[in-house]
């Protein structure tokens, strides 16, 4: 992909996500058609939405309110076996949810990090944080391909319905090895796909912001993870997901082509030389 098209989609991800972010601290429905994003003036849709993505009403119960937007297409904190006293990273953090549920994991020790490119987005994160009282949870304005965050610093990477959105994937999972400490592991719900995508979907960028235009096959983000340099790849599509994805583009018939999955690995605990 050349560099103009990779940066209009960016621009068209993160001015679809200030939307939603405008949106969700106004108490409105999002308004960006063909997203994923859940986000309405209604509790109990949003309550809905995050439930069929494998969240517990306790889980919605304890994170300020505003965090829960009813973005994602799964809990990567499911597969993400956080331990006390462990640093983790969040790829795309948004409001702040899914950090804060991790936070609760950490029971007061450990770090959360989460990683944002859109201001508007790290600013509600934040307010989030500071109503919650999160005194181990920060956010960090910045671009998933180039994270700032040091090396080998972090023990798990989650991310929920985000690397999708990136025109870089191989150096999404590049930079993840390079913060990740050995041993350290990844523990991501994203969309892949599951045939090859039709042109007229690959190319449509409310589609690519709406988290389906810019899936990878298994095959492709098996090599890609390989490449970097991770082992023990795991990724386990899951057929409930084409319910609610139907609901992103309706009428479009994109739940022909894509699948919400479970996307695990591991950075070697040591690399041997030559």
């Amino acid at each position: 992909m050349d560099n103009k098209k990779a940066d209009d989609i960016r621009q068209s991800v993160r001015d679809s996500y200030t939307k939603v972010a405008e949106a969700s601290n106004e108490g409105d429905c999002c308004g960006v058609e063909s997203s994923c994003c859940g986000v309405s003036s209604d509790e109990q849709i949003n309550t809905l939405i995050s439930t069929r993505l494998g969240y517990s009403e306790d889980d919605l119960k304890n994170v300020p309110e505003g965090a829960d937007m009813g973005l994602g297409c799964g809990n990567p904190r499911a597969i993400a076996s956080i331990q006390a006293g462990e640093t983790i990273i969040d790829l795309g953090s948004g409001g702040g949810f899914d950090c804060f549920l991790a936070a609760q994991e950490l029971n007061g020790t450990g770090l959360v990090i989460g990683i944002d490119m859109t201001p508007a987005m790290i600013s509600k994160a934040r307010t989030n944080a500071e109503k919650g009282g999160y005194s181990n949870v920060e956010f960090r304005l910045g671009e998933i391909e180039f994270l700032p965050v040091a090396d080998n610093t972090v023990d798990v990477i989650i991310s929920n319905c985000v690397i999708n959105l990136s025109p870089n994937k191989p150096r999404v999972f590049s930079d993840a090895f390079r913060v990740l400490k050995p041993g350290g592991r990844l523990a991501i719900s994203d969309v892949v796909a599951s045939c090859e995508l039709p042109e007229h979907i690959r190319t449509d960028l409310a589609l690519y912001s709406g988290c389906m235009a810019g899936a990878s096959l298994v095959e492709e983000l098996e090599t890609f993870m390989s490449e970097a340099g991770f082992t023990d790849i795991r990724i386990t599509p899951k057929d409930d997901s084409l319910e609610f994805i139907k609901d992103w583009a309706p009428g479009r018939g994109v739940e022909e082509y894509v699948i919400s999955a479970h996307i695990e690995a591991i950075k070697p605990a040591s690399v041997s030389c030559c």
